[in-house]
Formats: structure tokens, sequence, C-alpha cells
């Protein structure tokens, strides 16, 4: 007799707790779904729900108490890393959906020829039978790279690389959303107590969509530029702080501004230029901005200015004490960013991480900090979007209550 079809969804994975749903097929095509709390039938106190989707509703809803309850906990240094999973839905574009624009600039006949001529796909590929895994512009812009140096063809390369990164460009020049979760996600993170450090936000992502944020939510942004016109680039800017002066002449004690984080981007943005001068200025017209684009060598690039600076504040900060970082729709595809996470799991005793992604698949760079989620207490992984995740991020009075005191009793 042949075994029923099983599928576990796994919603929470903690070395504390589990949380999936198992949805099982019969013989007779009927499809039922179990709740599981570390591999066991979740007992309900009430009625349970009926249906496969009140099913789902509910693992969610333990899924969320369970990272709220973690969030809660106090951590002196916050770090949010974020990656495509924090714009996509906002005006970002997946790769697919890149590559679909590239195709649309470039046309088929000329994306095809222009993949074949970099060796891309075999010369007898159907290319309308590429399929979407196929068409990974990341992978194809790496292979072009690195074909351009040697491969013979009459196939102009160099400049079909550059249409696709200017394409790249186009696509991330998006504007907030209304509806965007940004400004509550800042709100909610920067509600910390006033003599812990600033939160730092890392974001892999090219676009602004959290400069806009603090623009829209009155934020003020640390983010390495000056003050001054030309916004320019010095690693310094970041040892910097913002206090009331007055207020701290009175308490004589340092008197910290609200709503001030750091903003670091390690694999550049759309309003960066490098100037004639050797100077990274804050240009929002730029046609040039200063970008690693998807490709194998981002690694290699990752050592270069300013690049480097960033991405030496990150391991820096990963390595400071009672530190959690929350990784938020990042896809672990980038090698020297998950070096310096899988560095800091291993290495700081003090260091937490917790990684939220829309599903939590078996994949081989998601596989490792599943292992090190079900044995240790420094990893936990979080199934979920970046607008729920925000959402349902747990809110402290902390922050507010430090800048809104509650009045004295008997008018004292």
């Amino acid at each position: 007799m042949p075994v029923p079809d099983k599928i576990v969804t796994k919603f929470f994975i903690s070395a504390q707790q589990e949380i999936s749903i198992e949805v099982t097929k019969d013989h007779d095509d009927i499809v039922q779904s179990t709740i599981l709390v570390n591999g066991l039938p979740y007992e309900f106190v009430d009625e349970a729900p009926a249906t496969n989707e009140e099913k789902i509703a509910f693992a969610d809803k333990l899924k969320r108490a369970a990272y709220s309850s973690f969030l809660k906990s106090h951590f002196e240094n916050l770090i949010v890393l974020t990656g495509a999973g924090s714009s996509v839905g906002w005006g970002g574009k997946t790769m697919k959906e890149l590559w679909e624009k590239v195709e649309a600039k470039l046309t088929s006949p000329v994306l095809e020829k222009f993949c074949k001529a970099v060796k891309f796909i075999p010369e007898d590929t159907v290319f309308a039978n590429l399929t979407d895994a196929d068409k990974d512009l990341e992978r194809l812009l790496s292979r072009a790279s690195t074909a351009k140096s040697f491969v013979e063809t009459d196939f102009d390369i160099t400049d079909t690389i550059k249409i696709c990164e200017k394409e790249i460009c186009t696509n991330c020049k998006i504007d907030l959303q209304d509806d965007s979760p940004h400004e509550s996600f800042l709100n909610k993170i920067t509600n910390r107590k006033l003599k812990d450090p600033r939160v730092k936000v890392f974001t892999l992502n090219y676009d602004t969509l959290f400069e806009q944020a603090a623009v829209k939510g009155n934020f003020t942004v640390i983010d390495g530029f000056s003050f001054s016109s030309p916004r320019t680039l010095s690693g310094r800017n970041f040892d910097y702080d913002i206090v009331y002066r007055e207020k701290s002449r009175i308490k004589e004690e340092e008197s910290f501004v609200p709503k001030v984080f750091h903003l670091y981007k390690p694999h550049g943005s759309i309003n960066w230029e490098l100037t004639n001068e050797e100077r990274i200025v804050i240009n929002d017209l730029t046609e040039t901005p200063l970008m690693i684009y998807p490709k194998d060598s981002k690694y290699e690039n990752s050592y270069d200015q300013p690049f480097f600076e960033m991405m030496s504040r990150f391991q820096h900060n990963l390595r400071k004490d009672n530190v959690l970082l929350i990784c938020v729709g990042f896809s672990l595809n980038d090698k020297h960013i998950v070096t310096a996470i899988k560095e800091a799991v291993s290495q700081n005793p003090s260091f937490r991480v917790l990684i939220v992604n829309r599903s939590i698949r078996d994949s081989e760079e998601m596989q490792w900090f599943i292992d090190k989620a079900n044995k240790q207490f420094n990893v936990t992984i979080v199934a979920e979007e970046f607008k729920d995740f925000a959402q349902n991020y747990p809110t402290s009075k902390v922050y507010t209550e430090a800048f809104n005191p509650a009045p004295a009793k008997n008018g004292l």
C-alpha cells in the first residue's frame, strides 16, 4: 500500500520551540492538516480550528506570540539587516522580475544571443523554454563579466552588460508607498532605552525606501555622509551622535536626541555618486550610481571603498556584547555577509540572530542555520513577510516615556 503524501511547513524554529503544520493526503485524496509544536500535535484548550485555513491562521498566531516574546527581551545592541524582501511588494523587483525588465529592454532575440554568447545557456537551448529558475540575472551577469575577457564573439558583451546594469538602476528608483511598513518598523526598532547604542540598519538594497521613511517619520539618519552640502561620505561620520546641548548642560549628562538611527548600505545606493575629485556624494539625479551590481564579483568588490567601510562596521558590530541581529528578507546568498554572521554565531557567546524570511526552506544556504536553531539558543528562524513582521513587532513604551514622563502625583 502506498504511503500517504506528507508535507511539513515550518513556521518557527528555535532550540526551545518549533511550530509547524503537517499536511497529509490519504489514499482517498483527503487532505488533513495538524498543528505541531515540538513535533507533537498541539493540545487545544478551547475548540480546535476546523478548516486548514483556520489552522494556518492559528499557527501564525502561535508563531507571532513566540517571536514577540523573544523580541521583548533587552538587547543592548540591535542590528537589522534587510535584503530584497524588505523592498519587494513596495516597488522593488525580484531577480526574475528584473530579468523580465531586461528582456523587455533588449528584446528576447537579443537577450538569447547574449546568453549564448557568454555560454550561460547551450547553443541548442530553446530560449522560450527557460524556466523561472533558469532566469537568474545575477548568475547571467556573473557569467558575462567573466566571459567578456576571453570569449571570442562578434556580440558586444560589454555594452550589453551596461544596458542590463542601467535597467537595474532604473528599477531601483522607487518611491515610498503610503501603506509601506518601513516607517512603522523604524518607529518600533528605535523604541529603546536612551542609554543604549543607536540601532544599526544595514540594507543590501540599492533603493532609498528607508531614507524616505526616515524623512516621512522625522528621523535623523547617521549614514556616513556629512550634513553639509554636498553631502560627502566619510567613515568617521558614523562615530558621531546627536544630543541636546542645553539639556546636557542642565543635567550634566548626555541627553540624546530621539529618533536617530545608523544606516549602512554595503552594496551601495542608487543616489551615491563618485565625483571627479574621488569624493562620494549624495546625488539623487546621478546617472552613474555607485553600486555593487548583482554578480559573483560582489564578494571581491566589497573590499573596495566605501563598501569595505560598511562591511568593517558590520563585522565590528556583530562582535559586540549582547547583540541581536535581525535579518529580514535576506536570501542568505551573499557569501561575505553570511560568513560574518556564521562567525558571530560560532564565536560570540552573547550574540543572537533572528532570521525572518517569507518561508523556511531546507535550502543549502538555510540548512546551516536550521541545524543551529534546532540545537543552539542563539539562532531563531521565523517564516514571515516583512509587512507582517513590522506589524507584529512588539511596541515598547520605554522610549516614549523617556520623552513624555508621566505627571507627578498630587501636582508635585
